[in-house]
């Protein structure tokens, strides 16, 4: 949580914090300001003390809203700035940002940066800075290991509950994809058709999901996973544009809204077949189904999420697939990990990946997906199912968001 900040910097060894860029889409940034509209920020917060926000005039409404203590750039002359370095833009960065750590009393020490950023003009500041502060280090740290995604990984309530919302408004969103999708006429060819008489397809589809969302407050930054058939035996594959809904064929949905500017995510997986299930089909949703519900069985707060991943992969092997168990990078089968930490970030720590050994521990406070999939694409089909899991305070495992497994969707026409 955020309240155990300055205890990670101190195990770490980091003095201050220096998180750069915007509010919105930079989980840094939003998991300490709360997001709004504040562009091309720097927040800094030394171990122990308050963060201090400097941002631009034209957003001083906005960074106020945020509940920091707040500085605007204009506090440094620009005119002072050009001629102290001579006109050099870089070295003009470099030298407010030295102005800026020294009225934060910071003038030695570990600086860990964060944020999202252009990368070429923040390093070129950064080096810059380093030669006007010697005293000081500014350093990086792993994207799965950092500061922020270890103080990230529990939950306080009003996290989980804006979770739980998202829950509610994807949930929301899938039903009326499924209630569309049911609701077309079908061609000879088992082809869904629009109501001019051409294929439904992906991208009509996805873009029914982007406006139910949008109509509810939500985003979409990371796209979604539409996909059917071949596409489907892809994880990862977000579906082709063009290519028709048709009746029999795996359809994976996966879903990862956010809160509007960037906030909190929820994510969750279906796999349908429209109309009907062929034999090969419903034997590979049988065997997704119950390595789903054998994991849900065996979660217990505090294991290590790495075990859920090893009993994954056994149980896949036991039903006759390949998996990271015994297979180095497996292109079939079982591909992935069961799952992994969810917050402000779409994937943030714990891990459930059998290496690590370290930490991630399903413990009170983590939200967190669980996702078995099997994929064949030259099979011409894949499956996953995902829900995501909140481990409560008093150690039960709730479920943020209901809704039904069916596999087969009976069409309406």
């Amino acid at each position: 949580m955020k309240t155990d900040l300055d205890q990670i910097m101190q195990d770490r060894n980091i003095d201050t914090l220096l998180v750069l860029g915007d509010a919105e889409h930079n989980s840094p940034m939003y998991y300490m300001t709360g997001g709004g509209h504040v562009n091309d920020a720097t927040l800094i917060k030394p171990q122990g003390k308050d963060a201090t926000l400097f941002h631009n005039d034209m957003e001083r409404e906005e960074a106020a809203k945020t509940g920091l203590k707040t500085v605007s750039y204009s506090t440094y002359s620009f005119k002072e700035l050009r001629e102290e370095s001579k006109g050099d833009l870089i070295m003009m960065a470099a030298l407010r940002l030295q102005k800026m750590l020294t009225d934060c009393d910071v003038t030695s020490g570990r600086i860990g940066v964060y944020g999202q950023t252009d990368l070429s003009p923040s390093f070129s500041m950064l080096m810059a800075a380093q030669k006007l502060m010697p005293e000081v280090e500014f350093i990086g740290e792993s994207g799965m290991d950092s500061v922020f995604l270890q103080a990230m990984e529990t939950k306080t309530e009003e996290e989980v509950e804006r979770i739980r919302k998202m829950g509610r408004i994807t949930t929301e969103v899938v039903g009326k994809v499924k209630d569309f999708l049911t609701g077309h006429t079908v061609d000879e060819n088992e082809v869904l058709l629009k109501a001019d008489g051409k294929p439904l397809t992906i991208s009509d589809v996805k873009a029914k999901i982007n406006l139910w969302l949008a109509e509810r407050g939500a985003e979409n930054p990371e796209a979604t996973i539409f996909a059917i058939g071949r596409d489907a035996g892809f994880p990862h594959s977000v579906g082709t544009p063009s290519d028709p809904i048709r009746l029999g064929k795996t359809i994976i949905f996966d879903i990862f809204p956010c809160e509007a500017g960037g906030g909190y995510f929820y994510d969750f997986t279906r796999t349908w077949c429209l109309g009907y299930a062929p034999e090969a089909e419903q034997k590979l949703y049988d065997e997704v189904r119950a390595v789903y519900e054998k994991i849900i069985d065996e979660m217990e707060v505090n294991m290590p999420f790495g075990a859920l991943q090893r009993l994954t992969c056994e149980l896949f092997e036991a039903q006759g697939h390949a998996s990271p168990l015994n297979t180095e990078a497996p292109l079939e089968g079982y591909v992935h990990s069961v799952g992994h930490g969810l917050g402000v970030n779409v994937h943030e720590s714990p891990w459930a990946r059998m290496e690590v050994k370290d930490g991630n521990l399903l413990q009170r406070g983590t939200v967190f997906t669980i996702e078995p999939g099997l994929y064949y694409p030259e099979r011409g089909m894949g499956m996953r199912l995902e829900n995501t899991y909140y481990a409560r305070p008093d150690g039960a495992f709730e479920r943020l968001a209901e809704f039904p497994f069916d596999f087969v969707l009976e069409m309406k026409k």
